[in-house]
This record gives C-alpha cells, structure tokens and sequence, in this order.
C-alpha cells in the first residue's frame, strides 16, 4: 500500500474555510463525504487578516452587528458539520498565512481536500476563485472544488451517477480508482468517459467517407477504456461510453446530470506552474457539478 493510499484510508477529510457562503455550503459538503468515508472532518480557516466581514457567517453565529474573528468562522463551520452528522469527529484551526499555501501544506495529510469555487471576493458563480484553483493545480491529495448548486449535500445522490474522464494513458489510475471508491460508496453507478478525436481530413460526420482509418480511432479508444477499467473491483457498476470530440466538452456536457465528476492531473516534479491540463482547468471553470481533482505524480520529468 503507498502513502496516498494509506492516507485515503485514514488521513482527515480537510474543508478550507472562509466566512464565505460558498464556503459554509463546502463546510456541509464536506461533513457528508467525511460521513460517508468514516473519516474526521477537519476545518481550516487560513488568512492574513485577523477579522473579516463576513454577513453569512455573522447570521449564523447570531451577531449581525459585529465583525466575526477567524476563531468564528471556524466554530460556526464545525457546528454546522456537527448539527448535520452528530457522531462526526471535527476538528479547527486557525492559520494566519496566504490560504493557497496553508491548504497545500494541509493536503499532505490529507485523504482529500474540499474548498468552494469560489470566497469572498463576489464573483460572478462561473468563475473560479484563485485559491481553489491553486490548490487544485498543487495540491498532493484529490481536492474536490464544489462547482454547482450541489444541493448543499455528498449524500443522498440527486443524480445518481459518478463520472470519471479517462485519458490516454491507461497507466494513470488514480483517478479511476478515486472515481470507483465514490460510487461504491455513494452506491451509484461509475461512468467512465473517454473522448476520442479522429483527424480533420478524416471527418468522423460524413458516413461515406469514413473508413477504416477512423474506426481505428474509436476502436483504439475502447481498447484504451477497458484498460483503464480492468482492475476495478467485480461490485463496482460500470457503465463505459466514448464521445467523437474534445474530452472538455464531453465531461461538461455529463456534469449536468453526475452527483460528481473525476478527473486526473499530472504532478511534475520541480515544476512551479499551474499543474492542470486544458480539460481540468476546464471544468473547474464550467462543470455543472462539484469537480475531484486526482493527481498523479510524474517521475524523473
């Protein structure tokens, strides 16, 4: 067993906090999937700032006139986790450093990490916050950025579905491993996703010139779907489909009806950039439902 499996299994489920609204509907996300793992939820409020108007947070603590302090922020988010799962173990913490470096560092420990798509800053809901977005791009553990209304809740399903993105390279299976051990435990079914493009001179929407050079396109990517698929254990229901076209816009289109949508991305050693491929940082933009990051640690690059 390795580190992130260990750590799967019995590192805490971390939630970044802000006073945000966003950011409280996180915080009940994330005592269901904490729930749901049997894991300790633990709440993490970073910033540089000791208090933050936060009117959400003032409402929920009953004192509207008065300017929250992080210790705030933390114990309403943790009574919430409470009140929603009373046998939930939680624990909170202030940190006072940039929120992007503190949840990295948290992520170590971590089985996953949940932040909102978006804090304080009132953008518009299309638009992802620069800490979610970081911490996703550098993040050691899956991070899930809660895209979409959500409905406030991991469980019960509302869709009844997860669905993973299977890229080219059969190899990198952390995510379909992740995306499996969601539905098991949600007790839904797994769609697996992959996208195949065949070449512009040999358009896949004209029947009587399609021939047997693009039918190896889509055979190769059934081929590279079940081997992506072929470790997943016999109880978990696997529902396989390819899409002709961009793997973005064919996961966007399957967010609308998934409880969660899985994708991989590539950690480079060494590598100080924003680490997520076009269709990750894709979705995080304009998924429907609340996106898992999975990352897969890349050697000698």
């Amino acid at each position: 067993m390795n580190t992130a499996d260990e750590r799967a299994l019995s590192g805490p489920l971390v939630v970044g906090v802000d006073g945000s609204e966003p950011s409280l509907r996180a915080a009940d996300w994330a005592a269901d999937e904490a729930a749901l793992r049997g894991v300790p939820l633990r709440v993490v409020y970073a910033c540089l700032w000791e208090r933050y108007e936060g009117a959400p947070l003032a409402r929920d603590i009953g004192k509207p006139t008065e300017l929250p302090l992080p210790q705030d922020v933390v114990a309403a988010a943790s009574e919430r986790a409470r009140a929603r799962h009373p046998g939930l173990r939680v624990s909170a913490d202030v940190v006072f450093e940039e929120p992007e470096y503190a949840l990295v560092r948290e992520a170590r420990n971590a089985a996953a990490l949940v932040v909102g798509n978006r804090g304080r800053s009132g953008l518009a809901e299309m638009l992802l916050g620069s800490v979610s977005l970081t911490v996703a791009a550098h993040a050691d553990c899956p991070v899930i950025v809660l895209r979409g209304t959500h409905d406030n809740q991991a469980t019960p399903p509302v869709h009844g579905r997860v669905v993973v993105g299977v890229g080219e390279d059969a190899k990198e299976s952390a995510a379909v491993r992740f995306a499996a051990e969601e539905s098991r435990r949600r007790g839904v079914p797994l769609e697996a996703v992959r996208a195949w493009r065949c070449p512009t001179h040999e358009p896949a929407g004209y029947p009587l010139m399609v021939g047997k050079p693009t039918r190896q396109y889509e055979e190769r990517a059934v081929e590279e779907l079940e081997e992506a698929l072929q470790d997943l254990p016999a109880d978990v229901k696997v529902r396989r489909r390819t899409v002709e076209g961009h793997a973005r816009r064919a996961l966007v289109d399957a967010s609308h009806s998934a409880d969660l949508l899985v994708v991989g991305a590539k950690r480079r050693e060494g590598h100080l950039g924003l680490q997520l491929g076009r269709t990750a940082h894709t979705l995080l933009h304009h998924s429907a439902c609340p996106v898992a990051i999975v990352p897969h640690r890349e050697h000698g690059t």
